[in-house]
């Protein structure tokens, strides 16, 4: 069976989103050749709002092209899906997807280790991206939102590479799995003591799970899915 690969690498820069006032670099362009991996992500990719976005836990968004496909029959007229890059992912792969992912997964890619540290939360700027009011939302509720990788040993990636799987601690966690806990099966107590418990799943999402334990109530996602279309 022939591995997942990189079809193509992006990386962009702080600027304006969709002529707006905000910034974001979620407007990103695909690079050839090599590409350095440091501990924060590719070399020369930024991020407008680095609390929410990069770091060590965030430091490169992947998205299957596989998936597009899907919102190209959602959103037929919409012109940025004739490429990769417009969910402003790092890298565009083919062969692998929130089903056969695994959270904690570390796959060997070019010279760099990666590892599956959690799934994309998308916000309010997917609305402004492809100008749609709902566009966040619905990418929350089709659980096709890409992930993030930490990186494990730096190096060098570029676009062919194979993603060759070297650990997978935790078969039973494809990220459809905790997509689902997150976003639909939200007040599943049982399964969010076992989920706060994955050693490699991102802290920011062990304490959420833990503080809905803790409140029996679902945190409020208006301000991330909606937040800047209200201002």
């Amino acid at each position: 069976m022939d591995l997942p690969i990189i079809q193509s690498l992006h990386i962009g820069k702080e600027a304006s989103l969709a002529g707006t006032n905000f910034l974001s670099a979620i407007n990103k362009s695909r690079i050839e050749g090599k590409c350095l991996v440091t501990k924060i992500g590719l070399k020369n990719d930024e991020q407008a709002d680095k609390i929410n976005h990069g770091g060590l836990e965030k430091a490169i968004h992947q998205y299957a092209f596989e998936n597009y496909n899907y919102w190209k029959e959602k959103l037929p007229e919409c012109a940025i899906l004739d490429n990769a890059g417009a969910f402003g992912e790092n890298i565009s792969s083919l062969g692998m997807d929130e089903h056969t992912v695994r959270i904690g997964d570390q796959y060997k890619l070019g010279t760099c280790i990666l590892e599956v540290s959690q799934a994309r939360q998308p916000c309010w700027k997917l609305n402004y991206r492809f100008n749609h009011a709902e566009m966040s939302e619905e990418v929350q509720n089709s659980l096709k939102t890409g992930w993030y990788y930490r990186v494990i040993k730096e190096g060098e990636i570029e676009e062919g590479n194979k993603f060759e799987l070297i650990s997978r601690p935790f078969p039973d966690y494809p990220l459809q799995r905790l997509l689902n806990l997150l976003y639909k099966d939200a007040l599943n107590f049982k399964e969010l003591e076992l989920a706060i418990k994955i050693k490699p799943l991102a802290d920011s999402w062990k304490k959420l799970f833990f503080k809905r334990i803790e409140t029996k109530n679902i945190e409020n996602w208006q301000n991330r899915l909606l937040g800047a279309t209200n201002k």
